[in-house]
């Protein structure tokens, strides 16, 4: 599981995310990055209602949380230190199995941060 300093928790900063970060759609979520201050990668969820009641909510949220502790125990360059990630669940997210949370979480996250590197590099050019 993420432990508390690897997460979102401030309502402003995910506005901040949300609204400023680089933006990757998948069929089940939308995955927001943004580089941050911070010197850890943190990871913030968004689970509306439209996704389902609680209990589908807190499943969706707990099996996002996994995939993303898990993308970073298996490749912890998949996101870059210092940058802060939202993930936000779209209504079939309930649906969805763990595997395919977790394919298109990670391919988001390495689409991102790749983009996020890339611009970076055009930037101090």
């Amino acid at each position: 599981m993420l432990p508390r300093s690897r997460r979102i928790t401030r309502g402003d900063d995910y506005r901040r995310i949300v609204r400023r970060g680089s933006r990757c759609a998948g069929p089940h979520t939308v995955t927001h990055v943004v580089p941050s201050a911070e010197g850890d990668v943190r990871f913030g969820f968004i689970v509306a209602r439209n996704v389902g009641g609680a209990v589908v909510r807190n499943t969706v949220r707990r099996r996002l949380k996994a995939v993303c502790a898990e993308a970073l125990e298996l490749d912890p360059t998949i996101v870059g230190p210092g940058t802060d990630v939202v993930i936000r669940a779209l209504p079939g997210a309930g649906e969805a199995s763990y595997s395919a949370l977790r394919d298109e979480v990670h391919a988001c996250l390495k689409r991102s941060f790749s983009r996020m590197n890339r611009d970076s590099l055009a930037g101090s050019s």
